[in-house]
């Protein structure tokens, strides 16, 4: 997909998913359960344990990418060096979110014509991110830091678009683009693995839902 028009449609859609610990095996499942509630925008997290972990990393995305195509809109996360950017896109990742402000791969995110998303916690550091070529930054962890927080930083840095991730729930993710966020990121609030464990997809799709018409309240206001 063109870079833009990921880009657009993760500003249109203001939600993603952060799928963190799952199981190869239930992946599709939480996907599917996750779509089926309104939220396509899927942030699959890498999971740093061991090298067989990250490689299983890079076989769910592209799992998920054969499986739903363009049904989902698909990003790799906790991504922290550009061998790990080639790795992702290359199994199908649009958009790469990182937890910090690593230059190289910002760099190379942006050379594989793909969306950054870097972590940032200061003014200078989203600054940094963004001049380095990040096209969202991510606030993290919004829920610590607080709304008063968030009005404060956007104040002078009305021109980078924020994306809010920690501690954002059903109840509290209007107030986050309220106060200037252009998006939410949701994890274990959302993908909860213990209902995973159990087999209770219907229990994600539920809390998706929850998520999506909330926001929809707020963008009707």
């Amino acid at each position: 997909m063109e870079e833009n028009y990921i880009l657009q449609n993760l500003l249109r859609q203001k939600i993603i998913a952060i799928v963190r610990g799952v199981r190869k095996e239930q992946i599709q499942k939480t996907a599917d359960a996750i779509i089926k509630g309104g939220i396509s925008c899927l942030e699959i997290a890498i999971d740093h344990t061991s090298p067989e972990s990250v490689e299983q990393t890079y076989e769910m995305i592209r799992c998920l990418k054969e499986t739903f195509a363009a049904g989902i809109c698909l990003g790799a996360g906790t991504v922290l060096s550009g061998q790990e950017v080639k790795a992702c896109v290359e199994a199908g990742a649009e958009y790469i979110i990182s937890p910090n402000k690593n230059p190289d791969v910002i760099r190379k995110t942006k050379e594989a014509g793909k969306i950054s998303i870097p972590g940032a916690l200061t003014p200078t550091e989203m600054t940094e991110a963004w001049e380095a070529g990040a096209d969202i930054v991510k606030l993290f962890p919004a829920g610590i830091l607080g709304l008063d927080y968030i009005k404060a930083v956007r104040g002078p840095l009305k021109h980078i678009p924020v994306s809010a991730v920690g501690g954002v729930t059903p109840g509290n993710c209007r107030d986050f683009i309220e106060a200037g966020c252009c998006s939410i990121g949701v994890g274990g609030n959302l993908v909860d693995l213990k209902k995973i464990e159990l087999g209770d997809y219907d229990s994600l799709t539920k809390t998706a839902l929850d998520y999506v018409r909330n926001l929809q309240r707020q963008i009707q206001i």
